[in-house]
């Protein structure tokens, strides 16, 4: 398949840096002197090949561009070539994704800490791995990490005992935002490397045959013992420890090699190491500790108000995927999405694309779960709070004055929903789950029958509280329902506020380095045009089979699908604008279209994947679609347009519309 000409300037361009980046041309140069010296009078091509063969610059080459044994082998256990470890960053800054930093083009004026892993071990669960079936890749491991706004992601490994992961991520430890003014120009010293608390964050996640996704570990790495280590190079094993309930116990190793860049000129000492981490620790206690005090204290005042109130959901800890309990304000932090959304409803409609799940307990049931930022975008899925939690940091990114609410659907469910409060103290709330919005109007329960009450939509019953990042809200009206609740949340008569200085201790900035600034937004690696064509293409060689297996042919009208490509984006626009719009020029098309004495059906349709088949069998369930595709009578001819539309972190909505024009029949 032929590139498209935007494409190929982009692979030039990719290539040239590459080539500068490793200062080809200066090699050659030097390598041509010194045959020259050797007073050869023909100076051939293989000469001057030898000769940069000697020097080890083709080597260097050769594992730049990852033409080795290993990058062969997962290529043939995943059914694809491997990709290179991403990095999720602003373009402009640097990373290395070799085994060595060589050739790495960093700052000479920062230091850098290079995470090597070196493969992976004691992964008992996955000691005899079943087969790939035909047709699917084999379940596969990923590593994310994230450290100080830097995000990287490694190449796909086959699952195994000891998985081959082989990877390496450059981190930039000093940034811009981090030290006093005049210091972002210094490199980082000792002493500053030793107060630079935040962990390497792991997250390790597994994808099998079906493509659905898991967590299988997520930690905190520490790796300032690098600093006490003889040229500042130290090699750790990290033990990854399970999920939730099995937070207990291990589910395996992974060799690590860490090194600064450049080295210290003098270390630091275990004991000093140790103390400082032991402070640190302790600080943290000691503010967990308060905070539990007067969270205690809090609730025996909110119960005092009215007894009726220990009913109410009204939650100020949760746990994490680690089973530690954290305050709930501690999830949601001010989240920019730079350039890759544009606005409020933007993101609504994002998170909406991100898969639901619920935890699942061994031995049945639901486990209530909050993920952290950065493990719920490496594994994009999560449960209801976790994209509340997201939506929320994205609203407050856009500078709405933005709440999570905690309480309960119409039918009696625990749910999490999000709330915007405008000036003028209006409240809108934010489905995460499906990106609707719904505008609330208060009903006066003293009102007489006779006075007309507004009609609500919303699918909520109760709320119990509303927090965000440096506020909490204990609802305490005389009725805990949506319906006649009043979102003045700075009325003591109605909500009961926490402490704001209280929460600042535990959930505010550098407060502790388990609860970071989020992650950075990844922008979306696919080619939405080249995505929607092969789904396209897909799909109509699936309904041409399906129906010559009923004895059907098949005549495709490519004018008519094109004419449904305005229909599909007016409605992925209605989906995230709440307007429509263009459909009375589609509505003119069709007609134009379709001649006199001809009939038009079509069906529109709405996936979060970029899977045809799949696809293609949930479409066969509708009736309606059904009757498109086995269409029968005279002058049939079968249109189809897919076209996705993609967001970031992967996230994308293909809109999928089948239609069929045919001669009536009286």
């Amino acid at each position: 398949m032929a590139l498209p000409p935007e494409k190929i300037s982009e692979l030039k361009q990719i290539i040239h840096s590459q080539l500068s980046q490793m200062d080809v041309q200066g090699h050659i140069k030097e390598a041509l002197s010194e045959v020259k010296t050797s007073n050869r009078e023909n100076i051939q091509q293989v000469d001057l090949l030898n000769a940069l063969r000697e020097k080890g610059f083709i080597d260097d080459v050769m594992k730049q561009l990852k033409f080795d044994s290993t990058a062969s082998t997962s290529a043939n256990v995943l059914g694809h070539h491997p990709k290179p470890a991403t990095h999720f960053t602003h373009p402009t800054e640097k990373v290395s994704t070799a085994q060595s930093v060589k050739t790495a083009n960093v700052d000479p004026t920062r230091r850098y800490l290079f995470v090597q892993i070196l493969g992976g071990k004691a992964f008992l669960e996955h000691l005899q791995e079943p087969e790939s079936l035909p047709g699917h890749a084999a379940s596969y491991f990923t590593l994310h990490l994230h450290f100080r706004g830097q995000r990287f992601k490694s190449r796909p490994v086959g699952c195994a005992c000891e998985p081959d992961i082989q990877e390496g991520f450059l981190l930039e430890l000093h940034k811009d935002s981090q030290g006093k003014s005049g210091d972002a120009s210094r490199m980082a010293n000792a002493t500053t490397l030793l107060s630079l608390c935040d962990p390497v964050h792991l997250v390790l996640i597994k994808t099998d045959q079906s493509g659905d996704s898991s967590i299988v570990s997520s930690h905190n790495m520490e790796w300032r013992s690098v600093l006490s280590s003889p040229n500042s190079r130290c090699t750790n094993s990290v033990e990854l420890m399970g999920i939730g309930s099995e937070n207990q116990v291990p589910v395996g190793l992974l060799e690590t090699k860490l090194e600064l860049i450049p080295k210290l000129s003098d270390s630091i000492t275990d004991e000093v190491i140790s103390a400082q981490v032991g402070m640190e620790k302790a600080r943290k206690a000691e503010k967990e500790r308060l905070f539990l005090v007067y969270a205690k204290q809090w609730w025996q005042e909110y119960l005092q108000i009215r007894s009726s109130h220990k009913d109410r959901l009204v939650k100020i800890f949760a746990q994490d995927e680690n089973g530690a309990n954290r305050p709930v304000c501690s999830y949601v932090k001010p989240m920019r999405a730079g350039r890759l959304l544009d606005m409020s409803r933007q993101a609504a409609r994002f998170c909406s694309l991100i898969g639901y799940e619920k935890v699942a307990m061994v031995g049945g049931g639901k486990a209530e779960q909050w993920s952290a930022m950065h493990t719920f975008l490496s594994r994009n899925k999560g449960d209801c709070e976790d994209h509340c939690n997201l939506l929320c940091s994205l609203l407050l990114g856009f500078g709405l004055d933005a709440y999570i609410c905690i309480g309960t659907k119409n039918k009696g469910a625990p749910h999490a929903w999000v709330v915007t409060l405008d000036v003028d103290g209006s409240a809108t709330f934010w489905e995460s789950l499906t990106g609707n919005r719904y505008l609330h109007h208060p009903v006066n329960p003293n009102d007489p029958p006779s006075v007309p009450q507004p009609q609500n939509s919303y699918p909520y019953r109760t709320i119990g509280c509303v927090f965000n990042h440096n506020a909490f809200f204990g609802n305490c009206q005389p009725l805990d329902s949506v319906e006649v609740c009043q979102f003045h949340l700075r009325d003591e008569a109605l909500w009961k506020a926490m402490s704001e200085d209280a929460i600042a201790s535990v959930c505010g900035p550098g407060s502790s380095p388990l609860f970071p600034q989020p992650p950075p937004l990844c922008a979306n690696s696919l080619d939405a045009a080249l995505v929607s064509n092969s789904i396209e293409q897909e799909l109509r060689a699936l309904v041409t089979e399906h129906r010559r297996n009923q004895g059907l042919s098949t005549v495709w009208d490519d004018h008519l699908s094109y004419l449904l490509t305005p229909a599909l984006a007016a409605y992925e626009t209605e989906r995230v604008t709440e307007v429509s719009c263009g459909n009375s020029e589609f509505q003119q098309a069709i007609r134009r279209a379709v001649p006199d004495g001809h009939t038009f059906k079509g069906y529109p349709i709405q996936f979060v994947h970029c899977n045809s088949r799949r696809a293609f069998n949930a479409c066969l369930r509708s009736n309606v679609c059904e009757e498109i595709i086995n269409c029968r009578g005279d002058h049939v001819r079968l249109a189809v347009r897919a076209k996705v539309f993609l967001y970031p972190e992967n996230a994308s909505a293909t809109w999928i519309m089948f239609a069929t024009k045919y001669k009536s029949v009286l």
